[in-house]
Parts: structure tokens; C-alpha cells; sequence
């Protein structure tokens, strides 16, 4: 099972992206990890934003359960 699944809700708690407004904090929900590892996040504040693995840290707050 990949570390991050469809659905599974997170917090952000670090980003280097200079160019964001996300702030430590900020919730969102997970709508894809890629091929490549990186997990694109819908942020509760309207936004969309590709975590990358090794750059940038969030953490699962809640896991989605497969049906």
C-alpha cells in the first residue's frame, strides 16, 4: 500500500515552494500521488499544490478506507 492513497486527508507541515500562500497547518485531501511520487493535495483553502517526497513534509490526519 502506497504511503498516500486517494482520499486520505493531511496537514501540511512544511514547504521550500517560495511562491505558495499555503501555511504550515493547512488541511487538504489527497486526489492523486503520481508516477513520479508526488502527492497532489486539494487544500481546504481552495488551492492545489503537489507535495514532493524528500521536499516537502505533510502528515496523514485521516486515512480513506478502501470499499
Amino acid at each position: 500500500m502506497a504511503l498516500y492513497q486517494k482520499g486520505d486527508r493531511v496537514v501540511l507541515v512544511h514547504t521550500n515552494d517560495p511562491y505558495t500562500r499555503l501555511k504550515p497547518g493547512t488541511a487538504g485531501t489527497v486526489g492523486i500521488v503520481d508516477d513520479s511520487g508526488t502527492v497532489h493535495i486539494e487544500w481546504d483553502d481552495g488551492s492545489s499544490l503537489g507535495m514532493i517526497p524528500g521536499e516537502d513534509v505533510i502528515r496523514r490526519i485521516a486515512i480513506t478506507e478502501d470499499c
